[in-house]
């Protein structure tokens, strides 16, 4: 008998292997966050450290193997098309395709979009979904591995989200838009799902009780920053399809599957511990995320590598994470100032006595005698005359500044507006161009037009002279975006403002949202008020929600209490002896995370605690020694061994890190090593210049609101370390200046 031939399987198998991964990228944003500077261009164009935006998507895709990318776009469709066909990405060696994919008029939102993704049939495997807004370096490779094994096994299983443990408070967690997770702790299958808007602020999280019936072990977790990148099963689309009512992916698709009884199917979660991953989703993400690339915290997607800009752009990266172009190095003058956290395109100018920090200057910018830009992003072209102040603002491209004027936080001025002179454009400003001028670098649609008559028509006498005598532009009411009837609270203009770019929402009554495990919020007066001061949780049936007190959860009792109080002793002594452990048997840092982070979801607490823990057990373990000199090399030991962990057990949230390390030290004898540990901690990059700062600039870290004097006394003496650090800092940066500029002579 002849041998029986397997030919069929190795075939099976190598297409399996030859299978292409694909990503649909969608384009548009559909919402008007960053009006007027969208106005003439979509957002996936905006410039990020002066790259489309569009482009970071790509090289983030790029580096997890995607070969094939459809971007599906309505907003500007020619200018995307346009761009991806300039980019480096359409020469035949960068080894993606990428086909732009133009939807109907009719696409208001991402639901339309996916639903025009099935008319097209354009996807044939398991695919990755992303926004065209993403900024990552996550290896989303590994996560479409663990989505395919996992549906070798569960052909039910639909989508995998990938999101990012971070602490409770993170720079790119944004404020008006957060989500409680509920998982599945042995399979991380995501068992519900829920939007929580910033105001009106949501104390309770409604679960189904029959999720704690079916599953014993579960993570409820309102830590988790949503990446917004999901690998895909084929089926996706057709269920866009079949419910003309997904409109959002999230807050219709993902929370209509999981309360479907007839779709029977499962969507899961990628936890992510390591990397970056980020959506330019608002003006202050848009901010904070370039922040990010500046201090590098997205390497190796950093402008002097991997930059995804044009490819004759490119720059050196100097002390204090300055950038500063090569193919056509700025120009600065000898008594210019340059600070941290600036880039600086090709072609930029810089007068005698003007500064700049922490801000992004595109190509051919130029700064007059005694500007000053900080905090700011200046796209190509605009131009800042002698004596003006940009503060934490976005400039489009051409702007023009004129003397003696001042554009204070938050504003928006769109491309081609002249500013002054001797203006003063107030705190959150919105300017575009006046109606006639529109056009250049981009077409606006029939609703855009309209809406710019209707900024038109709103100009009064006062408005215009707030831009100077000669202005062109139009300042835009304060109160259009979210005004629509129909939009809900997440979209609504008091949440919208938790988004936006230098407000600080200081006149709403927010609370702080925490871990919704903290056994301090648990006291309450009643069912509605329960954690006013963190996120409370309640069950629900699915169509009642249960008060917490007939479930037997609501107002603790005495001995309910007693017992928190022993578990947080116990906790707290297992984490010493787990730290004890790694200290004396030289564990590696890998794996004493891996044991504290089995700790912690055993016990329920929250990350806060668990640095805190980590952040005393490396300072307890300095050895105490009478030379300053051996007192050093006892830190520096004692960090460079161990620092890591802090950042190991979870979500990366530096200014918390100082802030457990000045509440341990003000309780401790090694109040005086606060300084010298900081400092290490500083060396060793586990926080940075900004993060001192940030600290520093909190009212809660001059010890104002410790309990007892002796505590407030030895907070504040940790307070001016940090002022002591940061004068050490500007000094620092002044003797740099000092240097590049004899350097230059």
């Amino acid at each position: 008998m002849a041998h029986k031939s397997s030919n069929g399987k190795e075939k099976a198998a190598a297409e399996q292997e030859e299978e292409v991964l694909q990503a649909v990228v969608l384009a548009d944003s559909f919402n008007n966050r960053f009006k007027p500077l969208t106005v003439n261009r979509p957002r996936c164009l905006l410039p990020v450290c002066n790259a489309p935006l569009l482009d970071w998507t790509f090289e983030s895709l790029a580096l997890a193997g995607v070969q094939e990318i459809f971007v599906i776009c309505r907003s500007h469709a020619d200018q995307v098309k346009a761009a991806i066909r300039d980019s480096k990405w359409s020469h035949p060696g960068s080894g993606i395709k990428i086909v732009p994919i133009v939807t109907a008029k009719e696409s208001f939102s991402a639901g339309d979009a996916m639903r025009d993704i099935y008319t097209h049939g354009i996807i044939t495997s398991d695919f990755v979904l992303v926004a065209g807004d993403l900024v990552s370096n996550v290896r989303i490779d590994d996560v479409v591995r663990a989505h395919k094994e996992r549906r070798r096994t569960n052909r039910d299983a639909l989508m995998t989200m990938v999101v990012k443990e971070s602490g409770a408070v993170h720079r790119t967690r944004p404020r008006g838009e957060t989500s409680v997770f509920v998982l599945d702790s042995n399979t991380q299958e995501c068992l519900h799902y829920e939007a929580m808007q910033g105001y009106p602020p949501k104390s309770h999280a409604h679960i189904p009780r029959e999720i704690f019936n079916e599953h014993p072990d579960v993570e409820i977790r309102n830590d988790l920053i949503d990446c917004y990148i999901d690998v895909c099963s084929l089926e996706v689309p057709s269920l866009f399809q079949d419910n003309f009512d997904y409109l959002d992916i999230r807050r219709d698709f993902v929370h209509g599957v999981l309360t479907s009884d007839l779709l029977m199917k499962n969507i899961y979660c990628h936890v992510v511990t390591d990397g970056y991953a980020a959506r330019v989703k608002d003006t202050k993400s848009y901010a904070s995320i370039s922040k990010d690339i500046l201090a590098r915290w997205t390497f190796p997607l950093v402008p002097d590598d991997n930059y995804p800009g044009s490819a004759s752009t490119s720059y050196e990266h100097v002390r204090g994470n300055k950038y500063l172009s090569l193919a056509s190095p700025p120009q600065l003058a000898r008594t210019s100032h340059v600070g941290p956290l600036t880039l600086l395109g090709p072609g930029t100018s810089i007068a005698a006595d003007a500064r700049v920090s922490g801000s992004v200057l595109g190509a051919n910018c130029v700064l007059g005698q005694g500007a000053v830009v900080t905090d700011s992003i200046l796209w190509d072209d605009v131009r800042v005359e002698h004596g003006c102040v940009v503060e934490g603002s976005v400039l489009g491209r051409g702007v023009v500044v004129l003397a003696g004027s001042r554009v204070d936080r938050g504003c928006l001025i769109a491309d081609g507006v002249v500013i002054g002179p001797e203006a003063r454009v107030k705190r959150l400003t919105r300017v575009s161009r006046k109606r006639r001028t529109v056009g250049e670098g981009g077409k606006a649609d029939e609703d855009e037009d309209e809406e710019l008559e209707d900024v038109e028509a709103a100009q009064t006498d006062e408005l215009r002279l707030s831009l100077g005598e000669e202005s062109n532009g139009l300042v835009w009411p304060g109160d259009t975006a979210g005004t629509d009837e129909d939009e809900d609270e997440l979209n609504s203009r008091a949440n919208e403002r938790l988004l936006r770019l230098g407000d600080n929402a200081s006149d709403l009554d927010l609370s702080e949202t925490g871990s919704v495990t903290s056994s301090s919020d648990s006291g309450a007066d009643s069912d509605s008020e329960d954690g006013s001061g963190a996120l409370g949780l309640s069950l629900s049936s699915s169509a009642t929600t249960l008060p917490l007190a007939g479930l037997g959860l609501g107002e603790k009792s005495a001995v309910a209490e007693l017992a928190d109080a022993q578990a947080a002793r116990e906790f707290a002594a297992e984490v010493g002896a787990s730290l004890a452990r790694a200290f004396a048997e030289g564990h590696s840092v890998e794996n004493a995370a891996v044991e504290l982070k089995t700790l912690r979801m055993a016990s329920n607490v929250p990350l806060r605690r668990v640095r805190a823990a980590v952040v005393a057990g490396v300072v307890e373990l300095v050895a105490l020694a009478e030379a300053p000199a051996q007192q050093r090399a006892e830190i520096a030991k004692v960090v460079g061994r161990w620092g890591g962990l802090i950042d190991s057990i979870g979500g990366v949230d530096a200014v918390e890190t100082i802030e457990v390390l000045q509440e341990h030290c003000a309780q401790s004898p090694r109040l005086g090593l606060f300084g010298q540990i900081l400092a290490a901690l500083y060396q060793d990059d586990v926080v940075d210049e900004d993060d001192i700062r940030a600290w520093h600039g909190r009212a809660t870290s001059k010890g104002g609101d410790a309990d007892g004097e002796a505590l407030a006394e030895n907070m504040h003496k940790c307070w001016a370390v940090g002022t002591r650090m940061i004068e050490q800092f500007d000094e620092q940066d002044d003797e740099s200046d000092s240097e590049d500029s004899s350097e230059s002579d």
